[in-house]
């Protein structure tokens, strides 16, 4: 397979949406990334503010102006598709349908979602509560080209997702309906107890993955260090080179055959003035 030059690599980051959505289209172009990541609506809120007529032709102007592919939105960190409790399991459900409306309409390529927590119930009856939430999106799902993207976690507290079997499990049940996937969270999978520090630990995580999941399933990557150590299960993202995983990781990520040419969005903290460096030192390991 032809290898895209690294300056057309899609990688970004998740940008401000303050101000509008196209206000991320235009940080993304300003620190040098092809692609990247917003929220469409306050992510602290149930209901989200509907996108006018006006404010959609401002995102397809800026789209086409830019160039970016592959946007990618992120939910509301209030939903959780999993819940035991029957009203936020009400309230999840409908913010997320509103959700993939939105993406719908601003034609994004991915809306990236944490699976979901079962709270004080088992993992089994969360995981099952999840896939049942999905259905109840097919018909909707069809409509559009937006893919849902499952995020791998790092298993703080009662969230699933931390376990390729639970992806496995979601995508196995959901994958002939709707069109769904994997988002691999470089810091939410070394937290969970995967080695990502090197080419032989990527290959040995991969070659899990692809058994539990299947490699085709996976669409996208956030790409961060972690500030805890192995296994901690706590999700503390770091900058690239500075936390527990350490550079090496990204230097693979950026020549491996079977990661280079997947999307990428860091989500490392500091914002602008570090992605601007982080993605130029991206594009450089994969000339390598």
């Amino acid at each position: 397979m032809k290898q895209t030059p690294p300056d057309q690599l899609l990688i970004g980051a998740h940008t401000s949406a303050a101000g509008g959505v196209h206000k991320a289209l235009l940080e993304a172009q300003e620190i040098g990334a092809t692609t990247c990541q917003l929220f469409t609506s306050n992510q602290k809120r149930w209901e989200g503010k509907p996108i006018d007529e006006e404010e959609l032709a401002r995102w397809q102007d800026t789209l086409a102006a830019t160039g970016l592919q592959k946007i990618m939105s992120h939910d509301s960190y209030l939903i959780n598709l999993g819940s035991p409790n029957e009203e936020g399991l009400h309230k999840s459900r409908a913010a997320f349908k509103e959700e993939l409306k939105r993406c719908q309409l601003l034609g994004l390529s991915f809306l990236n979602f944490h699976p979901g927590a079962a709270l004080d119930n088992s993992e089994e009856h969360c995981l099952e509560t999840i896939v049942n939430s999905l259905e109840h999106l097919e018909t909707l799902a069809d409509k559009g080209s937006t893919r849902l993207l499952i995020e791998t976690t790092a298993g703080q507290g009662s969230s699933v997702g931390h376990k390729f079997e639970h992806l496995g499990y979601i995508i196995d049940r959901l994958h002939k309906k709707i069109p769904i996937g994997v988002c691999i969270d470089t810091c939410h999978i070394f937290s969970a107890g995967y080695d990502i520090r090197t080419k032989e630990a990527w290959d040995e995580t991969l070659k899990e993955f692809d058994e539990k999941v299947g490699l085709q399933h996976l669409y996208a990557f956030h790409v961060n260090d972690s500030m805890k150590p192995f296994g901690s299960r706590r999700d503390r993202h770091a900058p690239l080179g500075e936390g527990e995983i350490g550079m090496e990781c990204f230097k693979v990520m950026m020549t491996h055959p079977k990661l280079r040419e997947i999307p990428k969005y860091l989500e490392t903290p500091d914002g602008p003035p570090l992605w601007v460096k982080e993605i130029a030192l991206l594009r450089k390991f994969a000339k390598h």
